[in-house]
């Protein structure tokens, strides 16, 4: 009896604060159904791949929409990859680097019905290495892949500030 009243407790705690996810912020900002478009790096084609499907995910995921083409959209997310790059982090006892960091910066701009704004974001993940060995792609892979991830985190939560604002009514243009 008393776990029932305070599960009851909770969820009338949590209803009466008014407590929404960040999905449903996302998605008053960016609607159901959403067009996504990657630029790809020409320098490395392969890691944008790995990132259109980072984006594809989060749009699907974390944003609760669908992915349409882009006659059918709400809104249009349009993310550039500025830049991806590794860079040592820890050096072991001999020199060697044993830490690597990976940074993933992206330059999306969200084409809402009601506004257009560009967000940059970046994210980067740091991943141990042998000492005196290179970084396999596998590892790259990964990295790049958790890095971008971060920087969609990123986006995410810009986008629900941004759904929070229009559910508030409040002109994001304006700063507010």
């Amino acid at each position: 009896m008393k776990k029932l009243l305070s599960f009851v407790l909770l969820l009338l705690l949590f209803a009466g604060c008014g407590y929404k996810p960040a999905s449903y912020y996302s998605k008053k900002a960016i609607g159901d159904r959403v067009f996504v478009k990657v630029s790809m790096l020409r320098s490395d084609p392969e890691n944008t791949v790995i990132i259109k499907d980072a984006v594809n995910e989060a749009v699907i995921t974390k944003f609760k929409s669908r992915v349409v083409n882009e006659d059918d959209a709400n809104s249009k997310l349009f993310v550039r990859v500025d830049s991806v790059g590794f860079a040592p982090v820890q050096y072991d006892k001999n020199g060697y680097v044993v830490l690597y960091r990976a940074t993933v910066t992206l330059s999306t701009t969200v084409a809402t019905q009601k506004e257009t704004k560009t967000f940059l974001t970046s994210g980067s993940y740091d991943f141990p290495i042998e000492p005196n060995t290179t970084i396999s792609d596998s590892k790259r892979f990964d990295a790049i892949k958790n890095s971008a991830a971060k920087a969609i985190d990123t986006l995410t939560s810009q986008i629900s500030i941004l759904g929070a604002l229009y559910e508030a009514g409040t002109d994001s243009s304006k700063g507010n």
